[in-house]
C-alpha cells in the first residue's frame, strides 16, 4: 500500500479497514472500494482531508 498524500510505503494497519502513514502521520480508511483520509489532531480527533484528494481508485494506492 502507498500513501496518497506522501507516497510513502511506511503504512501500518491499525484496524480491520484502517491504516496509518508514518511518513506524513495521516489515517486512511478503506471501505467498499472508497478511501477516506484523515489528519490526526493533537487531541486525538480526526479531521477529514477527503476534499483535498481527487476521487481516484483505491487500487492505485494498494499496489505494492
Amino acid at each position: 500500500m502507498k500513501c496518497p498524500n506522501c507516497s510513502s510505503k511506511d503504512i501500518g494497519k491499525i484496524g480491520s479497514h484502517q491504516f496509518y502513514c508514518w511518513g506524513c502521520f495521516i489515517e486512511l480508511t478503506v471501505n467498499g472500494g472508497k478511501m477516506s483520509v484523515y489528519q490526526v489532531e493533537e487531541d486525538g480527533t480526526l479531521s477529514s482531508l477527503d476534499d483535498l484528494f481527487v476521487e481516484e481508485p483505491v487500487a492505485m494506492y494498494t499496489q505494492a
